[in-house]
């Protein structure tokens, strides 16, 4: 007799409701994540209360516990969305790898922060950023592991081809700060206080981003050259 062969089982495809069911739980933690990020950013973390947020959700508050697990886990998901809403990873590499000379890939992510600091309507990730800055929660650490660190090891990669030195170099990453700071110092930033004491900075976005990579660039170019005879020679192989 002849064996009989077995079909191997082909698990089954989501059916249509299950499609729209998943698309629906999407769309709701979304709403929620939005609802939450603008209660943050009014109220702080203390005083951004679930019950708040489910009220201006429209949802029932079991619904937070359902989609992140706690009001806490809730908050942490705001910060990283708060971080990508200035800059995301995924825009961030397109920023870095759209140009060949890592000069223009600085100017571009330059024009983009002053881009943003200049907004008369940023996003709700600003205000939330600047509540976290001025009083930081204990989530700060899952912050920076979620969101920061990625994008600053991209950051310094990016520094280091300018200033041909590896990133993890100590030159590289003050530079970073001297770069990076000023920028998002005028993001978070109220708007009222730079409008009032230092007008033309808002009034004249290309101005400032052409005078920021001015000072940025020439600043590098100063820092390489104070640290080229730092390098260390490469030794040559024997019978080289």
């Amino acid at each position: 007799m002849q064996p009989t062969s077995r079909r191997s089982a082909t698990p089954a495809a989501p059916s249509s409701t299950a499609r729209a069911t998943r698309a629906h739980g999407q769309a709701t933690r979304q709403h929620l994540l939005d609802i939450a990020g603008q209660v943050f950013a009014e109220r702080g973390f203390a005083d951004g209360t679930t019950k708040a947020i489910a009220e201006r959700a429209g949802t029932p508050m079991a619904s937070i516990n359902y989609h992140f697990g706690s009001r806490d886990a809730l908050y942490e998901a705001v910060l990283v969305e708060a971080h990508g809403q200035l800059v995301g990873i995924e825009q961030l590499q397109a920023l870095i790898q759209q140009f060949d000379d890592p000069r223009d890939s600085l100017r571009a992510l330059l024009t983009h922060v002053v881009g943003l600091a200049t907004s008369t309507a940023p996003p709700w990730g600003v205000r939330v950023m600047l509540r976290e800055i001025m009083s930081p929660s204990t989530l700060v650490p899952a912050l920076v592991q979620r969101a920061v660190l990625p994008k600053a090891q991209l950051v310094l990669g990016l520094l280091g081809r300018i200033l041909q030195l590896p990133p993890e170099d100590p030159v590289v990453q003050r530079a970073a700060v001297m770069c990076i700071l000023p920028s998002l110092v005028m993001l978070i930033a109220p708007r009222q206080i730079i409008g009032k004491v230092l007008p033309a900075v808002t009034s004249d976005p290309q101005a400032l981003v052409d005078d920021l990579c001015r000072y940025v660039l020439a600043g590098l170019d100063a820092i390489a050259l104070a640290h080229a005879s730092t390098k260390k020679p490469r030794t040559r192989m024997k019978g080289g």
